[in-house]
Order: C-alpha cells, then structure tokens, then sequence
C-alpha cells in the first residue's frame, strides 16, 4: 500500500488486510475455535471496561518505558508469537523482527515460524528476542530448539502450555488450511512439512501438530527444561490462579495470561476476565503478562491497571505485515505506541508505573 498515514488505526489495518490476504491465510490467522465465543470474548471484556481518569496532572513529560523480565523495554506491548509469517509477507518474520526493533520493543519467535530461529535473529541483532516452544514428542528435538535459541542469543524462553491438542479451528477445516508449496516450518524437520503441505489439506495442521506436539508435558519436566539452559522461562496461556501460585512455587520467570487467541478451548475466560486473579495470585513473585484482543491504547492502560506488567500484540501486527511488509507492521506498532502515549496523558499519567487499579471505574 502506498500511503499508510490514510490507516489511522488497527481496525483499519484489519479491514485492509482481509481485502489483499489469500482466503485461507486470512481464515487461518483471523478465526478461533468451535463457535469462537472466547476470540469474541476477548474483546468484549475490554469493552466492558471503563477508564476514570484524573486531572490537573502535570502530564507534559510522559515515558512509556518500562521493564520486562528485569530488563528495559522503551514501551509496554511486546510482539506475541504467531505462525506462518510467510503467509502474510514474503520476509516472513525477518520483517516483523526489523518491524519490532525499529519500535524498540521484544519479537517473540515462534516455534512454527517459516524462518529458522537463527535468521530471524540475524536480521535484528541487537534487538530483544525471546524464543516461543511447542515442545516436541521427541525430547532430542526440543532440547535442540532450546540450545539453538540460548546460542543464537534469545533472552527467554515462551513455553506455551495451553495447547496439548489443537483447538477445533472450524475454518481451517472448512477452507483446508495447509501451507503453500513455497513455505515450510524454518524450525522443524522437512518430515514434519511434508504434513503441511500433504494432500490431505482438510487436516494437514491438526495432524502436524498431533504428530510432533507433546501432549504428555507437565510441572515435572519444568525442570528438565531448566536444565536445558540459562533462559528464564515464561509460561504462555495460563488461566487459573492455582496454576500461578504453581509457577511461582516452581519458579517459573513469567506468566502470559492468555486463551490462545481464542483459538483453543472455545468457552474459555477471556484473557482480562482472568488477570486480575492471577496478578493477585502472583503476589509479586512472577511478572504477569497478558494478550489477547488488545487493539487499543487505553486496552493496554486497562490491562496495566489490571495488574499486567506488560501486554503481547498478535493479530494486528501480522495484518500490518499483509498490507504493507515490515512498514506495515512497524505503523501498526507506531499507532498503538502514539495511543498508549495520548492515554496516559489523558488519564492522567507520566508512565506505566503510574497505571493502578484506580484508573479502572
């Protein structure tokens, strides 16, 4: 697209997007699982929230930097992982790597990325980078992943844990979703493609998944999967406070409250529903993080105010990507950054330390 500055938001961005994505990439990256009501849901719970602002604050001299696993980062939104970045531009995501350091903020690689972890380091090397893992059916493999990651100089490591099967995703089923000929997962065995891009598309990524993923996975081999390397591990997809009390207990860096995107279990908490639970679960002994429907400055302030250190961008950064490559993606970034700024300012606030619950009316 030639001139970006006519996309005022991310809404624009998705409308846009659907309009030059191939149907099924558009399918795939867009839907949810079994009648979406959490990918709905997710939204909703940011709607329902209201903002109760001060005044007469001396708001002229604002920061948004904050800290993220002990670590500067100059705003609070991190790229989430998300899959297949080829399908939305041809760098894949060398683009939202450079997109995301040219914003200063951290890319979470994942695992089903079409580039090998390696390159898409290579491409922003002084940027924040963490790994995301689907822990694989034959340990070797993962143990691989996670030194492939510590080597190439990735700073954590994003277990994700709520996914030991894959959701029903009717549209991938419906539309038969599987990879084009021209790309395959940059971090997995050729075998593991071949299932991709196999004849039965109807199932092809169910039954990669199936395949490959580790449904056997739990608290014990945390650590085993310390072990493995240095990386502090972030727990993507918790939900219940029980399970981050569990993750403290266990030692575990980080939490990342989410419902996959609604792309798992349908009927599942929205992912702000949750966060305050958790966050008073944590009690300070983890950082809490969140995603899931975020599309708006003040949706980050809400979920600041909620008790998320920080919040994880996902859909609205690969819709950057489909219209306009890894310019895309960083005006998508730079929207949402120019937002988070405008409400601070106008709740008043001068940084994301300022954002408490009795922002929330």
């Amino acid at each position: 697209m030639d001139n970006l500055d006519q996309l005022l938001n991310l809404w624009d961005f998705e409308r846009a997007a659907a309009a030059v994505l191939e149907p099924m990439a558009w399918r795939y990256y867009s839907g949810g699982a079994g009648d979406e009501r959490t990918l709905r849901g997710n939204r909703l719970a940011f709607e329902r929230r209201r903002l109760r602002p001060r005044v007469l604050v001396d708001v002229s001299c604002r920061s948004l930097s904050t800290t993220v696993l002990g670590r500067p980062t100059s705003w609070p939104v991190l790229v989430a992982p998300t899959a297949f970045h080829g399908l939305a531009c041809g760098e894949a995501e060398a683009a939202t790597a450079r997109a995301a350091a040219a914003l200063g903020t951290v890319f979470c690689v994942s695992t089903m990325a079409n580039l090998p972890l390696e390159r898409v380091r290579a491409v922003a090397p002084e940027a924040r980078q963490w790994f995301q893992l689907y822990v694989q059916r034959d340990r070797g493999v993962t143990a691989e992943l996670v030194r492939r990651a510590a080597a190439a100089g990735y700073e954590a490591l994003v277990l994700t844990v709520d996914a030991p099967a894959l959701g029903r995703r009717e549209a991938d089923l419906r539309h038969g979703f599987s990879l084009p000929a021209h790309l395959t997962p940059g971090n997995l065995e050729l075998g593991d493609a071949v299932l991709l891009s196999g004849t039965d598309a109807r199932s092809a990524l169910a039954a990669q998944f199936s395949a490959s993923t580790d449904p056997s996975m739990t608290w014990r081999d945390l650590g085993w999967l310390r072990s493995l390397s240095p990386l502090p591990i972030v727990l993507k997809g918790v939900l219940h406070p029980d399970d981050a009390r569990r993750a403290a207990d266990e030692g575990v860096d980080a939490v990342v409250v989410s419902n996959h995107g609604g792309r798992q279990l349908d009927g599942a908490i929205a992912s702000l529903d949750a966060l305050p639970a958790i966050a008073a679960a944590a009690g300070g002994q983890l950082e809490v993080l969140l995603d899931g429907g975020i599309r708006r400055g003040t949706d980050v302030l809400t979920a600041l105010a909620l008790g998320a250190r920080a919040v994880l961008l996902g859909r609205p950064v690969l819709w950057g990507l489909a219209v306009a490559g890894e310019a895309g993606a960083a005006r998508v970034l730079s929207l949402l950054r120019d937002e988070v700024d405008l409400a601070l300012a106008l709740t008043g606030c001068t940084s994301p330390a300022e954002v408490t619950a009795d922002l929330l009316g």
